[in-house]
């Protein structure tokens, strides 16, 4: 059996993104609904996989979603970087805005401050590791 990685099918490739945003809609209806919140977790589901359907249907006209998908070419490379550090941004100072406002409203900033702090090692780490390898 050989150990070398198989390429991904353009078919796979279409599927696995849809795939994982359904499979963590699953997680967070399990989760929700073991911690006793139902409601919230079908609602979690219905998010997760209204996203998934619109990918589904993304991605049989769009060239934009195939291209980040299947075999991307240094454009769509760079789209997808770009996307993935526009998240970090938002996610990032959505966290920061958070801490600051539990800490305005009398409260500790947990757990804010973690995801805060993790961010702002991950982001010297990152340079670090990227300084090196260009």
């Amino acid at each position: 059996m050989s150990k070398t990685a198989q390429p991904m099918s353009r078919k796979s490739a279409r599927r696995s993104v849809p795939a994982f945003f359904l499979g963590v809609g699953a997680v967070c209806l399990v989760a929700a609904t073991v911690g006793g919140r139902l409601g919230l977790g079908l609602v979690m589901f219905g998010i997760m996989a209204a996203c998934s359907l619109a990918l589904i249907l993304l991605g049989r006209r769009s060239e934009t979603y195939r291209g980040l998908t299947e075999e991307p070419d240094e454009r769509f490379a760079l789209i997808g970087q770009r996307a993935w550090a526009g998240t970090g941004v938002v996610l990032t100072l959505g966290n920061l805005c958070a801490f600051i406002g539990d800490l305005a409203s009398g409260r500790n900033g947990d757990p804010y401050y973690w995801l805060v702090g993790t961010a702002a090692i991950a982001y010297i780490a990152f340079v670090g590791v990227f300084r090196r390898l260009t």
